[in-house]
């Protein structure tokens, strides 16, 4: 896919690694840490030199790299409830500052969910929340200990840090654990050792603001010194540099030290390039603080944009309708849980731009430094909330921890020009962590924050999203509309969201979509509809996520197919082309991401809501996204994951195609079935489909597609089952290959005469011995051992070693059935 020029060159900027540098000296501790799942009987047990001669330790440390979150692999373990506890690491470092007077710090990113940092046997700090950023100065407390001799020696110059962190459920903690997400544990986030001088910046705070016209900027610079702060006057120079580097701001001033946050100075910038998703265009701020050697320097990467939620009516950016076209990131994947590198999360936000987001919402937390900077540098806009969700309002520590987290959030990425909303909580009407749920204290703390967050930050809005009895405080709504999923039909959803959009002063549709389980399709997705009654709104109720009982609805009595999350998409971005008063839409989410509350769904502990897998892989409906969001020509004929098709021999079977170029021509078999018109109106796949026969046996289908002189094509291979089949009798097991290791293997449902039962859902446990390695608890549909079979089969995987070894596959009601080598 090709991208404008500014989006290359930023994606450049990304992949050598350039970015801001946030202070001097900073190392990433990523190597060298040992690691226990438990607890300790305190911190002697960190550091305790071992007794000589005994190869006794107790307990067992194990080698980790960070980032590492300790709920890597459990989360989505289908036997077990994952580990919520403390677990310890520790590590030895080697600290040298070079500036005289200077201070050293270490810097979390995040870490889950309550930490306490110990230097040797000293406890130099602590934090309570998983997802802001925190700063500990341990300058004092290693100078304390390079007074001890005996620890000198025992550990040769070197300094042990050790770390507690605990994820032990909390229920006067954020978020609930209620909540639809894991509170993982571990050192999830980079950990930092960051040398300063004896005199820096805590924070640099960069307002810029551009008329609605884009006329005129104005950027106003604040900053916060670290503490000790210096007794006399420090030189401060200040400068701008364009989106091509050049100088266009220039200022020296003196700094009178004082506490709290003081004015720097500023700018005015006449015709500035503004910040937008088509051109992301970031200035960059340099502030100097101090002169010579000891001098400290921060660069931060700010831009110039107008925002408006319009009154009644749409979002507008520099002046111009954006239709904010969204999805939802959630901090997880498949084999390392919250521990994402950096290079994974480059990953997935070049994946969400190249399916054309142009909005995410961060649910339902901060998230990494890493993510804010991607939004920044790719023209992603962004709504980041505070991990208040679900449970009711808890009491004074409960309700200090939301606030603290609040300012952490808005101070820590106040500088980012991606984002457009804080977010003050989600699903605040959702009960059961205390004996009362008080509406009235819910919204004179909701109102709390939202003063809060107006207080700290005048130029930004605030929304929640559903809770209708706050939803009268925050900017900006988010009501729930789960139409033709948790509630009625998803053909309702445009008369809904006017209903609920004539109900608030602004509204944005977040979270919408439903469940598909990677690898299954249908041959009449739609046929769970027949039974919902139509007229009983769109929302989601308690109990509606539940797979048994309630009312009809597709999320219980739907095939969780990808061919009817792909129909329901596609509805909805056909209907809101039709809007001209949406401010937009956010689905709920980009990726699979693992879950407490959903053991029974086809992979357990998992929410199958994304369009890519837990670990990527793109599902059918990213191309329904893209034919609609991007404009590099593309298409995508919908089955590549769908290797058999079955019906009656000479049935007529649809073929569709997602494109977002103006026609396209389907070949079968080497004939042509006629060239199809785009029309975004035309449902489904904007009327890119063929009714066409397919031969018993293997198809080959292509289709061409032109917009102009440029034409793309795709091209899959299926093979289409005429035989008919009885019940699941029994299963079979293959070796479907082998690459750098690694062998797939298929399980299949067989009726008594062994002809594929090809809409088998039945559920399957995999098991393996000897050697090698089973690749399973990676929460996707070919990494989990128990995993319900999608069109009768399912994959699984596994790293193979010299030596004998033996997998099996099992279900209720079939005789198991073993392939060993």
């Amino acid at each position: 896919m090709k991208f404008p020029l500014l989006l290359r060159l930023a994606l450049l900027l990304l992949l050598t690694g350039l970015q801001p540098a946030r202070a001097q000296q900073s190392t990433r501790l990523t190597t060298g840490w040992e690691f226990v799942r438990q607890d300790l009987g305190g911190i002697w047990e960190a550091v305790r030199p071992a007794a000589p001669g005994s190869p006794e330790t107790v307990p067992l440390w194990t080698p980790v790299a960070l980032p590492h979150c300790f709920n890597a692999l459990d989360a989505v373990d289908p036997d077990v409830n994952y580990y919520q506890g403390p677990g310890w690491y520790r590590t030895r470092l080697a600290v040298q500052n070079p500036y005289p007077g200077g201070r050293t710090l270490l810097h979390f990113e995040g870490a889950g969910q309550k930490t306490d940092v110990y230097l040797y046997t000293t406890k130099v700090g602590s934090h309570v929340g998983g997802y802001d950023e925190w700063t500990l100065d341990i300058t004092d407390a290693l100078a304390a200990f390079r007074q001890s001799k005996a620890a000198q020696e025992q550990f040769k110059g070197l300094i042990p840090l050790s770390i507690r962190s605990d994820n032990t459920r909390d229920l006067e903690m954020m978020p609930s654990d209620l909540s639809d997400f894991n509170l993982y544990g571990g050192l999830y986030r980079y950990l930092n050792l960051t040398y300063v001088p004896a005199v820096s910046l805590e924070r640099l705070a960069a307002r810029a603001e551009v008329d609605a016209a884009g006329r005129l900027g104005r950027l106003t610079l604040r900053g916060v010194l670290r503490e000790p702060r210096p007794a006399g006057p420090v030189p401060v120079t200040l400068r701008l540099l364009d989106p091509r580097g050049r100088v266009v701001g220039q200022e020296r001033t003196t700094l009178m030290a004082a506490a709290g946050e003081v004015a720097l100075g500023s700018f005015r910038v006449k015709n500035p390039q503004l910040w937008s998703p088509a051109r992301p265009a970031l200035y960059t701020v340099r502030a100097t603080v101090g002169s010579g050697a000891g001098a400290y320097e921060q660069t931060e990467q700010i831009g110039f944009r107008h925002i408006e939620f319009v009154e009644h009516g749409p979002f507008t950016l520099n002046g111009q309708r954006l239709l904010l076209r969204g999805t939802h990131r959630h901090e997880d994947h498949a084999g390392v849980a919250a521990a994402l590198t950096e290079s994974l999360i480059r990953e997935e936000m070049v994946l969400m731009k190249q399916m054309g987001v142009n909005f995410i919402r961060l649910g339902h937390y901060q998230q990494s430094r890493i993510v804010l900077r991607l939004c920044d540098s790719l023209g992603i806009t962004v709504w980041e909330e505070i991990p208040w969700c679900r449970g009711g309002l808890g009491g004074p520590v409960y309700q200090a921890q939301g606030k603290r987290m609040m300012t952490n959030m808005v101070q820590q990425h106040y500088n980012h020009p991606a984002i457009i909303i804080w977010g003050l909580g989600n699903e605040n009407d959702w009960p059961n962590d205390f004996p009362a749920f008080d509406q009235q204290k819910i919204r004179a703390y909701m109102t709390e924050l939202n003063d809060l967050a107006h207080q700290l930050d005048p130029g930004r809005y605030t929304a929640i999203r559903r809770c209708d009895f706050c939803k009268d405080i925050p900017d900006v709504y988010s009501p729930s509309i789960w139409a033709g999923w948790y509630r009625g039909s998803y053909t309702d959803y445009k008369e809904v969201s006017e209903k609920e959009f004539a109900g608030v002063k602004r509204f944005l549709h977040v979270e919408w979509g439903g469940d598909s389980h990677a690898g299954r399709h249908s041959e009449s997705p739609d046929k769970a509809l027949a039974g919902i009654s139509g007229g009983k709104g769109a929302d989601e109720r308690a109990g509606d996520a539940a797979l048994i009982g309630g009312a009809a609805r597709v999320s219980k009595d739907g095939d969780w197919s990808e061919t009817y999350i792909c129909n329901l998409i596609d509805w909805h971005l056909k209907e809101q082309e039709t809007m001209p008063w949406l401010s937009g839409a956010a689905y709920w989410p980009f990726k699979d991401f693992s879950t407490p509350v959903r053991p029974e769904n086809p992979v357990p502990y998992l929410n199958q809501k994304g369009v890519v897998e837990r670990d990527f892989t793109k599902k059918e409906a990213y191309y329904v996204f893209q034919s609609y969001w991007t404009t590099a020509p593309m298409v995508h004929l919908y089955g590549h994951s769908w290797p058999v098709r079955w019906g009656l021999p000479g049935e007529l079977k649809m073929v569709k195609a997602y494109s977002n170029c103006p026609e396209a021509e389907l070949f079968v078999n080497g004939k042509s079935y006629g060239v199809k018109q785009r029309d975004s109106q035309n449902f489904p796949a904007a009327g890119l489909r063929w009714l066409v026969p397919l031969s018993a046996g293997p198809n080959v289908l292509r289709v061409v597609a032109r917009r102009g002189k440029t034409v793309v094509e795709d091209q899959i291979n299926q093979i289409y089952q005429t035989e008919t089949w009885g019940p699941p009798a029994r299963l079979a097991l293959e070796k479907l290959g082998e690459e750098a290791g690694v062998a797939t293997y298929q399980a299949a449902v067989l009726d008594a005469g062994g002809v594929r039962c090809l809409d088998a859902k039945t559920r399957l446990r995999f098991g393996f011995t000897g050697a090698g390695q089973l690749l399973d608890n990676l929460g996707t549909s070919s990494g989990a051992r128990v995993v319900e079979a999608y069109n009768g089969r399912a994959i699984i995987r596994v790293r193979t070693a010299p030596g004998p070894a033996a997998l099996s596959v099992q279900a209720e009601k079939l005789p198991p059935v073993l392939l060993a080598w």
